[in-house]
């Protein structure tokens, strides 16, 4: 796609400010309501290599799930081309950076706080359902992409309460995002979306 003329919709810096921001709000409440967060489940080299397989595994399955005829009501082809867009829109620096700060920030926010203070007061899988809906209500394009985002959230939110790592769930996270806006940007015809 030729954005050479067009200004992305939102400001490379404004992007990064509210990724930013959603992972300095999930910081801040655990602070303030003293919850407790799990990170050291795992060794960082455990960490690394399951974020890294989870996220690949992850986007495969969904990608495979999402291509199923039939399977969800409204089409996700208008939030691929959003998102296909959206990809265009910024250099891979950016692009690169918004996966971390999404991997980080909302990883903060989604498991380690609302998901971490959830599960002081009810039980884990209350919690990480619970959670899981927040996270797929904020990402709302569509009925079809809310299912897809908590789905991603429910396999988050376990991998968290499992491997008490919320280090390892926040490169799954991250490498996740970069895998689909790599895809999304360069082969966009994969996902239906017809570019001039």
């Amino acid at each position: 796609m030729d954005t050479a003329g067009r200004r992305p919709q939102i400001s490379s810096r404004a992007a990064l400010m509210f990724q930013g921001g959603i992972g300095v709000v999930g910081l801040v409440a655990i602070v303030l309501f003293g919850i407790p967060v799990r990170y050291d489940g795992v060794g960082p080299g455990v960490a690394v290599f399951w974020g890294i397989a989870g996220s690949v595994a992850t986007y495969v399955v969904i990608m495979m799930l999402a291509r199923l005829p039939g399977l969800f009501r409204d089409s996700l082809g208008v939030q691929l081309e959003q998102l296909h867009r959206f990809a265009c829109d910024y250099s891979w620096p950016v692009l690169i950076a918004l996966s971390v700060f999404a991997g980080v920030g909302e990883e903060l926010l989604f498991r380690g706080a609302i998901q971490g203070w959830l599960a002081q007061h009810v039980h884990d899988a209350v919690a990480i359902v619970a959670a899981s809906v927040l996270f797929g209500l904020v990402h709302y394009l569509s009925f079809s992409y809310f299912i897809l985002a908590t789905g991603l959230g429910l396999v988050l939110g376990t991998a968290y309460a499992l491997t008490d790592s919320l280090v390892l769930v926040m490169i799954w996270h991250g490498v996740y995002d970069m895998i689909a806006l790599y895809c999304l940007r360069r082969f966009p015809r994969l996902f239906g979306v017809h570019v001039g």
